[in-house]
């Protein structure tokens, strides 16, 4: 089998939902949460922490609070990627200095760094023969998540990832056109013109995929979508964990 290049590998990424039985070595793990911390981080804090899911009992309830995804119990592996200030505010404190927390900025910070760390790992899993898929899900209910996982203040759950080795090929999800996502030297609508074209292509994708039961175009996905409930709970929870109070 021919290598990919890394940007072919990209390029081929899928949501694997279903696994092979096959465990992962902890070697393996260890080595893609050392591509993660290889990420950029602003201003060199480093403010993500990795949660290591291995109880069973821990993991079905996480399922259940995600929204009851079984794949949260069934992959090999279940890392939930936190932003974590907790961490530097000890440092500061050893050191009997204070340090400003609360800002919109910070939060803003710890979520970009552990969404590009989140991306290192996982792009690596799958350098390594693995498959996975990102669970927003557990946004749902952060405070069951929080509790869970014994999350202290300035601590909160992102994102949770399962990785394992993958038992199905659902195929890749047709992405917009880099005529409605590049833009030169100002934003612009004109890529707009092509949502027809792209609308039956992810059309065509969905009647694929679930074998003419779903003939859903992006538009349509879209607005069914954004108009649901978008968790205003997250604001709430984001301030009581010492998160956007200002």
């Amino acid at each position: 089998m021919t290598q990919k290049t890394p940007i072919e590998q990209m390029m081929d990424h899928q949501s694997i939902r279903k696994f092979t039985n096959q465990t992962i070595p902890q070697e393996v793990v260890n080595t893609c949460i050392t591509a993660g911390q290889a990420a950029a981080s602003s201003s060199f804090v480093q403010v993500t922490s990795v949660i290591q899911v291995n109880s069973k009992e821990t993991r079905a309830a996480l399922a259940q609070a995600a929204g009851g995804q079984p794949y949260v119990e069934s992959a090999a592996i279940f890392l939930v990627f936190c932003a974590d200030l907790q961490r530097n505010q000890q440092i500061c404190l050893g050191q009997e200095q204070q340090m400003p927390t609360g800002f919109t900025e910070q939060t803003l910070i710890a979520s970009i760094d552990t969404a590009l760390f989140a991306q290192n790992v996982l792009l690596a899993a799958q350098s390594l023969g693995l498959g996975g898929v990102f669970i927003g899900g557990l946004r749902n209910q952060p405070e069951t998540v929080t509790n869970l996982l014994n999350l202290p203040q300035h601590v909160f759950p992102i994102f949770g990832l399962c990785l394992g080795y993958p038992d199905q090929n659902p195929g890749q999800k047709p992405r917009l056109p880099l005529s409605m996502v590049l833009h030169q030297d100002h934003y612009s609508n004109d890529g707009l013109a092509n949502l027809a074209g792209y609308d039956s292509q992810i059309s065509d994708y969905y009647h694929q995929r679930t074998h003419g039961k779903l003939n859903l175009t992006f538009s349509q996905h879209i607005i069914k979508t954004v108009v649901k409930e978008a968790r205003p709970h997250m604001l709430p929870y984001l301030r009581s964990q010492g998160f956007s109070t200002r």
